[in-house]
């Protein structure tokens, strides 16, 4: 009867070992196969679809295919990442992405800084902040970050002033000084070029304007690089660690996209950090 039990109890292990083994290796695997699937990455089109194109041949030698998804919003891109459609997207800046956590309990997380889109004021019918009439209207990105961001610039213009210029969610609400009455008329960032000749002049983001043909040096003031809204590349906390990504995150920081993005944006868009 032992020797029956005995021999239970070995074929039973055995089993619990193979079963293991085959479990570890189908991890194995499944990681392997991770790492040589192509890398999804979320993007609007100019800018950033654009730098990621011109990346892809550095990113093959790597050993990493990109698979680049093209999204024309701001709110899609990081749905499709939490989700899992995505593996990364290049768009956004920090300030957008901690409000986006924020709102829908994301956990999204940013790896490092790339380029700056500047933002600037545009107007078809004024040519110097002097000439802002009273009772102007102005058109400003809807989203609340950006919308910040808006207030920030044209506070540090002189057309408004604001509580703190540095407060990241400045909204409306924290004008102190509103001399000429402007009136404020928040909307889809990406509907700014297009209403352009409705109002007396809109707050718009560079990638928008490269779109839409405008260029940053037609822009009455703008932005610089020392803006706290610098575009960053964003992961999801559970993969911010895939090999994938960090060579992803090399090759944009590499001296050959710093300088193409330096040649065919002129200034237009600004390169952060220092090349490798």
């Amino acid at each position: 009867m032992k020797k029956v039990v005995s021999l239970a109890f070995a074929i039973a292990l055995s089993v619990g070992l193979v079963a293991c083994g085959d479990e570890k290796g189908s991890q194995s695997s499944k990681d392997e196969t991770s790492q040589n699937a192509p890398l999804k990455v979320g993007a609007t089109p100019v800018p950033a679809a654009e730098i990621l194109e011109f990346i892809k041949p550095q990113l093959q030698a790597k050993g990493v295919d990109i698979q680049i998804q093209n999204f024309t919003d701001y709110v899609v891109p990081n749905t499709s990442l939490a989700e899992g459609s995505s593996d990364a997207n290049l768009y956004q800046h920090k300030p957008f992405m901690d409000k986006t956590n924020e709102e829908k309990g994301y956990k999204l997380t940013a790896l490092t800084p790339v380029y700056v889109v500047p933002l600037g004021f545009y107007s078809q019918k004024v040519k110097s902040i002097d000439e802002i009439p009273q009772g102007a209207s102005i058109a400003i990105p809807g989203d609340a970050s950006n919308m910040a961001r808006a207030f920030i610039l044209l506070h540090d213009n002189g057309v408004i002033k604001i509580k703190d210029p540095s407060n990241l969610s400045t909204t409306e609400l924290d004008i102190v000084e509103n001399p000429k009455k402007i009136v404020f008329k928040p909307m889809e960032a990406a509907s700014l070029p297009l209403v352009l000749d409705s109002v007396d002049g809109a707050v718009i983001n560079a990638n928008y304007a490269l779109q839409a043909k405008m260029s940053l040096k037609s822009a009455i003031f703008h932005e610089n690089d020392k803006s706290a809204y610098v575009n960053v590349l964003v992961a999801r906390e559970d993969n911010k660690d895939d090999e994938r990504i960090s060579k992803l995150k090399d090759v944009l920081l590499s001296k050959e996209t710093r300088e193409f993005i330096l040649s065919k944006y002129k200034g237009e868009i600004i390169p952060v950090g220092e090349a490798n």
